[in-house]
């Protein structure tokens, strides 16, 4: 705030200076004349003045204006009838050469006053002032914006990385406060201690990796994992998102690359961190009619300097992205990056180890188990469980209380996975609807035996869902049987199968709209990736239905119109099987459905343990592997 003042005060005293002294020279250079000039305000006509000037009664005659003005004196003045003035003005001739000489004669009193010419020298400083100010205050705003990153005066510094340096990079996260990703941080504290013990290695031949790629789902930690890196290893680091290669000029993205790893080669030993990678090292000469040039010079300039005929010792790249289906080939060899570190969400024991570092700084009810949250939260990312437990502690605040409970802990899992709460439904035709429905997915879910187990029932509208069934499984399952598929797809439907059996069929509803796209999703991989059909183990589709443009569409897998009917068949098959399924045990166990929707629609939560009692009463509910695993 000071230094704007000074800058203020610095423009504006000499502006005021100047025009001071302009106003000045002005007012001193017409002040005289002005004067003489003004004390007459009578006015006389040149054929009067030359009868008085007959007549004797003039006095002095002062002449102005180069001889086109006369100031003159009347000796009797009462003779003008102007009641005492003595003074009067008269416009002269252009040409009245006699007139100087006639008033010689009569010896009266003659001064010319020469007019000066000074108003053309400072009208040619009045128009001066104002472009002398104009690029003044230009250079002055020029000086201002080349301070500011990215700003108008950096327009020819474009070319220069944009890399964030930090000589010693204080990122605030060490190795300690990044959990549930072991195997990965294994992996690159081999990195840290060859930067800060290099002898280790090289005593045996090894060498460094020139880079090392960070795979993984968005949400898993990548980034956290190099500001890890950086904090733990103590050496220079350099950080940049991928797109901050890429600009509308051409050229600009490969000079920036240079421009980078020739500071990183300054301050080596260090480590360059490229976030989302992706951006620029995409696949060449993918897209229809050729690739974009300019994307493609920065991925030849970034090879080039990660593996060309230049070395790059010292330089560790570490770069993340979760698109890796897209990079360039050329890119993920070794050489450039030699490794590939996969960073993917964390079991059981990662997401106990990664709330409880996201716990430190929250206040925890007695009440509350880390192991029962990281049970009920199958395929959550170190980023979903930090949101999961703010989301706790929002909550805990709204209600005004001292500490986080279960309660919270709940709500906000419901919250992080379904949506916001929602108004409760008024107790009508609508709700007992829902109930049924609701109902019926747990009721098939407990009653088979591959089926997950219930968690809870719920008529508390979350979102777009007007109520919920909640399944927990017993494990992280990365490997799924044929049979638990089955059961899923029969659990999905039993709301569907609940409305055919109580309602009838003419009132089904629209509810079971995302139901009916999951179970159809599972039923074709079923058939076309994971060879669970009639068809036989084939592979007709890959893992991925997207196209990449210039590398799969020409390359995609194809078969013929017959196999396509027959894929057809065999997922319709399928689906009307476990339909059947739902339809056979709504139908054997309705009593209990009807029991337990009127337990529903009044509590409107059932939790899991009480569901699974009060259908063991009336069924023998199938052993199961209890869903509490030993940690």
């Amino acid at each position: 705030m000071k230094s704007s003042w000074k800058t203020i005060l610095l423009w504006t005293l000499p502006a005021l200076l100047i025009a001071f002294f302009v106003w000045q020279g002005a007012f001193a250079t017409g002040s005289v004349d002005t004067t003489a000039k003004n004390a007459a305000s009578a006015r006389m006509t040149y054929g009067r003045f030359l009868t008085y000037l007959d007549a004797g009664k003039i006095d002095r005659v002062d002449l102005f204006d180069g001889g086109r003005t006369a100031i003159v004196e009347i000796a009797d003045t009462d003779s003008l009838g102007q009641g005492g003035m003595q003074r009067a003005r008269v416009d002269l001739p252009g040409s009245a050469p006699e007139l100087v000489t006639k008033i010689r004669a009569k010896n009266i009193d003659l001064d010319v006053h020469p007019s000066r010419n000074n108003g053309a020298v400072w009208g040619l400083l009045g128009n001066l002032i104002f472009p002398i100010f104009l690029i003044a205050g230009l250079f002055f705003l020029f000086r201002r914006s080349s301070n500011v990153p990215g700003g108008p005066g950096q327009a020819m510094n474009f070319g220069k990385s944009r890399a964030r340096f930090q000589m010693e990079a204080k990122t605030g996260v060490m190795f300690d406060d990044v959990a549930g990703i072991e195997e990965a941080k294994e992996e690159l504290q081999e990195v840290v201690t060859f930067l800060k013990k290099p002898e280790r290695f090289t005593a045996v031949g090894a060498r460094i990796p020139k880079g090392v790629l960070l795979v993984g789902p968005p949400g898993t930690g990548k980034t956290l994992l190099a500001k890890a890196i950086a904090g733990e290893a103590g050496v220079p680091f350099f950080s940049i998102s991928g797109s901050e290669f890429v600009e509308m000029f051409v050229g600009v993205g490969a000079s920036r690359v240079r421009d980078l790893f020739k500071k990183a080669k300054e301050n080596a030993p260090c480590i360059i961190f490229i976030d989302e990678i992706d951006a620029v090292g995409r696949q060449r000469g993918a897209g229809i009619g050729g690739g974009n040039d300019e994307r493609e010079q920065t991925l030849n300039q970034l090879l080039t300097e990660m593996d060309g005929f230049e070395g790059n010792t010292g330089i560790i790249i570490i770069a993340a992205t979760n698109r890796p289906d897209v990079l360039d080939s050329a890119l993920l060899r070794p050489g450039r990056f030699d490794r590939q570190v996969s960073v993917d969400a964390p079991d059981i024991k990662g997401r106990l180890e990664i709330l409880s570092v996201h716990a430190r700084d929250k206040k925890l009810s007695d009440t509350v188990s880390l192991k029962a949250i990281a049970r009920r939260t199958p395929g959550f990312t170190g980023a979903d469980l930090a949101n999961l437990l703010n989301e706790a502690a929002i909550l805990t605040a709204r209600r005004r209380k001292e500490a986080i409970t279960m309660l919270e802990i709940d709500d906000a899992v419901d919250r992080v996975v379904a949506g916001m709460e929602g108004t409760p439904l008024v107790d009508s035709k609508s709700k007992r609807l829902i109930a049924y429905h609701e109902v019926g997915h747990a009721i098939v879910g407990t009653l088979l035996k591959d089926h997950d187990p219930v968690q809870k029932v719920t008529l508390i509208p979350r979102g777009q869902a007007r109520g919920l069934t909640w399944f927990t499984p017993a494990d992280d399952q990365s490997l799924i049987s044929r049979s638990q598929i089955m059961a899923r797809m029969a659990g999905a439907l039993g709301g569907r199968a609940a409305e055919y059996v109580v309602f009838g069929d003419s009132e089904v509803t629209t509810g079971a709209g995302s139901d009916l796209q999951q179970v159809t999703n599972m039923a074709r991989q079923m058939v076309t990736r994971f060879g669970m059909s009639d068809l036989g183990p084939l592979s007709l589709e890959g893992q991925s239905s997207e196209v990449f443009l210039g590398r799969d569409l020409m390359t995609r897998s194809e078969y013929s119109d017959e196999i396509a009917s027959r894929i057809d068949a065999q997922v319709r098959e399928l689906i009307q099987h476990a339909y059947e399924e739902a339809i056979r045990l709504m139908r054997e166990n309705r009593a209990v459905v009807d029991r337990l929707v009127d337990l529903l629609v009044d509590k409107e939560t059932i939790d899991g343990e009480e569901f699974r009692q009060i259908v063991a009463e009336y069924t023998v509910v199938p052993e199961k592997e209890r869903f509490v695993p030993q940690l």
